[in-house]
């Protein structure tokens, strides 16, 4: 159980970092794990453009294969309002920014959350509510 853990959590950090490098905006973790059956970890971020939105899917999407991690799904890239990539035990919703504030996924649930710095290059540990 600790090595999928381990695995699981070293996922969401590669994840994480992938939203960083393409420069996502509001980049929020949700520690789903005790409340969901579908998935651990929850990582909702923005673009300012449905372009924008289509470049740092893509960019994960790129960023996850050089790690050798690819989806399972993925859903939405044609319209780029809201494009969904499912990495098993993390998910990640990359939204245009207008789209991201009407369905307002990150309230949906009373979960752990974790704000991640956009401003950084990448990150190298989670804070304590992601454990």
């Amino acid at each position: 159980m600790a090595a999928k853990k381990n695995v699981t959590r070293e996922r969401l950090i590669l994840c994480i970092n992938a939203t960083l490098q393409k420069k996502a905006k509001e980049i929020v973790v949700l520690n789903l794990k005790k409340i969901s059956a579908f998935t651990d970890y929850m990582i909702i971020c923005s673009g300012t453009s449905e372009r924008e939105v289509q470049a740092i899917a893509q960019a994960i999407q790129i960023f996850l294969k050089k790690a050798g991690i690819r989806p399972l799904g993925v859903e939405g890239e044609a319209n780029g309002q809201w494009i969904l990539l499912d990495y098993d035990d993390v998910v990640i919703s990359v939204f245009y920014e207008p789209t991201r504030t009407f369905y307002d996924i990150e309230n949906l649930w009373d979960a752990p959350r974790m704000k991640v710095n956009e401003n950084k290059k990448e990150i190298k540990r989670l804070s304590g509510e992601m454990a």
